[in-house]
């Protein structure tokens, strides 16, 4: 292109473009929306190739920065209602131990927003395996006893308890050690508590992707921690989570002594901290 068609060219653009968005082209700032940042932040965020876990061999060491919540040693994880858990640490490994009205469940010190969450576990034949991780309390990703089942539900292991069911099945037979690796993006939620933004969940189990950027607004159950069995000290996580979408996680009490180890969180921002109660509140 020479010099005098580059002059007419740029006559034409001053006499047909407004001023702002002729000093955006002058200083090469105008650019395609779909390179911008937000449509970066949003391409791929809960995906396969963004999110894929090594579960080849277990145990799975602790990456850097992540938040050890037990290993056999460090256990951070307390009863529901503030005090030490009952469940006994055998081999190395928490026991889930039943409650009359299956409400034994243990929940974190450490409280989060967004994080990815590692727990490894091994099924009983006994009351079907059953167990669960629950999300901020609201949302389980469910244990069970699932080996052989040729159509899996909500129910079975590898589901979002009540919003959807596993992409395969990919549970192995009680005894053997199993893992799940859980992305987990919190709702957003406005001054009034009402969410403006689903959360989601990209989930792998044992290999196998199990739950791919799955989307969930209200908690469905009406079992969950805050809603059944709840106690003063839940109650008052319950309203500050509410407020900042920071909470915990809750290892699941369902009747079947399911063995856990090596459980531990990685924050994906900086919200994540150690909570302390008031006293009053543990009871």
């Amino acid at each position: 292109m020479n010099r005098s068609t580059v002059s007419r060219l740029a006559t034409s653009l001053r006499n047909r473009l407004p001023f702002g968005m002729l000093c955006l082209c002058a200083a090469g700032l105008m650019h395609n929306p779909s390179q911008s940042s937000f449509a970066q932040d949003n391409s791929g965020a809960n995906s396969k190739e963004t999110f894929k876990p090594d579960q080849s061999k277990l145990p799975v060491a602790p990456p850097e920065g992540a938040i050890v919540l037990f290993d056999g040693t460090t256990n951070q994880f307390l009863s529901m209602n503030g005090g030490p858990v009952n469940w006994p640490i055998e081999d190395g490994c928490l026991v889930s131990t039943r409650s009359e009205n299956r409400v034994n469940h243990i929940v974190s010190q450490w409280h989060f927003q967004d994080a990815d969450v590692h727990v490894e576990f091994n099924v009983s034949p006994k009351a079907e395996g059953n167990s669960g991780v629950y999300l901020h309390g609201n949302y389980e990703l469910q244990i069970f006893n699932s080996f052989g089942v040729e159509s899996p539900t909500e129910q079975d292991e590898g589901a979002l308890y009540g919003f959807a069911k596993p992409l395969v099945n990919a549970s192995k037979k009680p005894g053997d050690w199993q893992v799940y690796d859980i992305r987990y993006r919190a709702p957003r939620r406005d001054a009034e508590g009402k969410i403006t933004a689903p959360g989601s969940v990209t989930a792998w189990l044992n290999g196998q992707l199990v739950q791919e950027n799955t989307k969930f607004e209200e908690p469905r159950s009406v079992y969950h921690p805050f809603r059944y069995g709840t106690t003063n000290y839940l109650k008052a996580i319950w309203k500050k989570q509410l407020v900042t979408q920071v909470g915990p996680v809750f290892l699941q009490d369902h009747e079947s002594p399911t063995r856990f180890r090596n459980v531990w969180i990685k924050p994906l921002d900086d919200r994540a901290f150690l909570y302390k109660p008031e006293s009053s509140t543990q009871k």
